[in-house]
């Protein structure tokens, strides 16, 4: 079937529309323009062919039920805009019954690019990854994966506080679910204000203006702000800078530092066709965040520039080759 048909350069956009960036929960026909988008930006940039596919679905066994079903034309399967916690289950039960790869790009893409821009971030601001103070503003699939590859590249657990819609995610809260006391700080303090106190880094995953410039100018010294709300920000990085942050990105093209997908999620896909793996593994994502880091050379990083042009052409090979070599290595 890969030597005959196309099924080696295909992946399935699938969403219920349940978190449709900066939207919520539009349901799965509204979300469709977004995905025919996702699509475009696979063919554009890694030259992979890509079907949108909305399910009308949200219980998540029926869901994973349908993938399953309608899997095996495709060499992938992206998954797009799922609501946690649902997304967490989802995308394990899927990545793991199918023997194709499966990724979560709201989890997995956001992790790459916000990894790999903390990765330069920290090495012009001097500061050692583990002994960096990260707070993450929001709870949801984004930042619970970001956490991880974090770690995964030198970020001491210890060091991380959450904060969610109710304030920080601490051990003494019972409203927390089982992903979110993976997290849990043991710290008695309740709200955002609190938890920047001495931050290095603030990595915001939630929604517009929950950043002050007050809070702002009581984080540590050369503070790196990632401020990821779509279309609005915590912290405009215009505002970040005046507060007196050392480093600021968002996910947006008309400011410095922008902080997006699509960064990744080509790169990774065509890496992982190519080398046709079964699974996208957390040595891949690793691999492909340090690949983004290593785009922009040492003698040009400073704090406007941390990482590659989100529509620079070259970004998507170099990340598939870093993916085709960590699976060559079995990592």
């Amino acid at each position: 079937v890969y030597r005959y048909t196309n099924k080696g350069n295909l992946i399935a956009v699938i969403s219920n529309g349940t978190a449709v960036l900066g939207l919520g929960n539009i349901g799965a026909l509204a979300g469709k323009p977004v995905m025919e988008g996702k699509s475009m930006l696979f063919k554009t940039f890694a030259d992979i062919d890509a079907f949108d596919i909305e399910v009308d679905e949200t219980d998540p066994e029926a869901f994973i039920r349908t993938v399953k079903a309608i899997a095996p034309p495709f060499g992938g399967i992206n998954l797009e805009d799922i609501k946690a916690p649902e997304c967490f289950e989802i995308d394990r039960r899927l990545s793991e019954e199918l023997d194709i790869p499966v990724m979560h790009d709201d989890q997995h893409g956001t992790a790459v690019i916000s990894t790999a821009a903390l990765l330069n971030a920290a090495k012009i601001a001097g500061k050692a990854l583990d002994k960096l103070r990260v707070v993450v503003n929001g709870a949801g699939a984004a930042a619970i994966a970001c956490a991880r590859l974090f770690i995964a590249v030198g970020v001491r657990r210890e060091n991380m506080i959450f904060c969610d819609s109710q304030g920080v995610v601490t051990t003494y809260r019972t409203d927390i679910n089982e992903i979110k006391r993976e997290f849990a700080t043991t710290r008695r303090i309740t709200t955002l204000a609190e938890a920047i106190h001495d931050a290095d880094v603030f990595l915001g995953v939630s929604k517009a203006d929950v950043l002050t410039p007050e809070m702002l100018r009581t984080m540590a010294t050369n503070p790196i702000v990632m401020a990821l709300a779509n279309p609005d920000p915590e912290i405009t990085p215009d505002a970040a800078i005046a507060a007196g942050a050392y480093i600021a990105g968002s996910g947006r093209s008309d400011y410095m530092n922008q902080i997006n997908n699509v960064l990744a999620f080509p790169g990774i896909f065509r890496g992982a066709l190519d080398a046709r793996v079964k699974r996208i593994t957390e040595g891949m994502k690793v691999a492909a965040a340090h690949a983004l880091a290593d785009m922009v050379p040492e003698d040009k990083l400073r704090p406007e520039f941390i990482i590659p042009d989100a529509l620079d052409p070259t970004v998507a090979a170099h990340v598939a080759a870093a993916v085709k070599e960590a699976a060559r290595r079995g990592e």
